[in-house]
């Protein structure tokens, strides 16, 4: 068992407040093979005591630690995890923004 802490940081940048609505994780190995994924929602969000109101030009810090059985240590060397934050902002317009890291030992 592994744990794997991850930091997403949520920036607004256009001037208008958004809701976050969920967070995902999706964990990819060699040749694209995916390997797992965790989603938190709003809910979810808010009962880790984090907040999913961000204000216009605003940030928020978000720190998850999901732990995972991992059945082969040589995957290490070649996973990645897609993170994805979906939101809306105050007319209900849904918008999402997206990164790929690199996960290591």
């Amino acid at each position: 068992m592994y744990d794997f802490p991850l930091d997403v940081v949520v920036h607004e940048t256009a001037g208008r407040a958004v809701t976050v609505s969920r967070v995902t994780v999706t964990v990819s190995g060699p040749a694209g093979i995916r390997l797992g994924d965790e989603t938190w929602s709003a809910s979810q969000i808010g009962s880790a005591g984090f907040s999913t109101n961000l204000p216009g030009n605003g940030e928020l810090r978000y720190h998850f630690v999901p732990r995972k059985s991992v059945p082969d240590d040589r995957l290490f060397g070649s996973v990645r995890a897609e993170l994805r934050v979906d939101a809306y902002d105050e007319t209900s317009t849904p918008t999402s923004a997206s990164t790929t890291v690199t996960v290591t030992r």
